[in-house]
């Protein structure tokens, strides 16, 4: 399972089983539901193989949760845990709290241009920080990273409006006494337009 070597780096990539109608449903709606899912499909593998590095521990955090240890759509030598229920906060707030100490990184595998490049990027940002973001060109973010000295708060993610122009400002508003840094602007894709 999960190794707890202290303030180790570790990279969770949120997957969803890539079934029809359940991932991608706004891209779904331009190119079809089984279209959707198959470039979902393709474009994790791609991103698991791009974003593999000695460097950091990379984990899945799959939903949903029964599929964990029942899938054989993704690599077994990746450790996997589940996403949980709630809203994308509620389920990031458990993955920060449920690892051990140390920099944790969390991206979703709808990313086409992300690297090793821009995750040690990530890394390496936390080093003088508390958080860093990979803000997104629509306001969300592509990656949000916490160093994790110290128990993560509870109102982290608190009043923030999901899959609009603000998430990335309502993230960072919920946490006040971090010191935060940003990378890279990337995009994740939503819509037709965005391949």
């Amino acid at each position: 399972m999960i190794i707890s070597t202290k303030y180790r780096r570790r990279l969770v990539v949120m997957v969803k089983e890539p079934r029809a109608g359940r991932v991608k449903t706004r891209l779904g709606q331009s190119i079809g539901m089984t279209a959707a899912a198959w470039w979902f499909r393709h474009q994790s593998k791609q991103l698991l193989r791009r974003i593999s590095d000695p460097r950091w521990e990379l984990i899945l955090s799959i939903s949903p949760d029964c599929e964990v240890t029942k899938s054989n759509l993704w690599p077994s030598n990746i450790a996997r845990i589940p996403q949980g229920k709630g809203c994308l906060g509620n389920r990031m707030k458990a993955i920060f709290r449920l690892l051990p100490p140390g920099p944790v990184c969390i991206i979703g595998a709808d990313i086409p241009k992300v690297g090793v490049k821009e995750i040690w990027a990530a890394f390496r940002s936390l080093g003088s920080n508390q958080a860093t973001f990979g803000p997104a060109q629509d306001g969300g973010y592509w990656l949000i990273g916490l160093k994790r000295i110290k128990p993560v708060s509870s109102q982290i993610f608190n009043s923030v409006r999901w899959s609009s122009k603000t998430a990335l400002k309502d993230t960072v508003a919920s946490m006040p006494d971090l010191k935060v840094s940003y990378v890279s602007t990337l995009s994740d894709v939503d819509h037709i337009s965005d391949l």
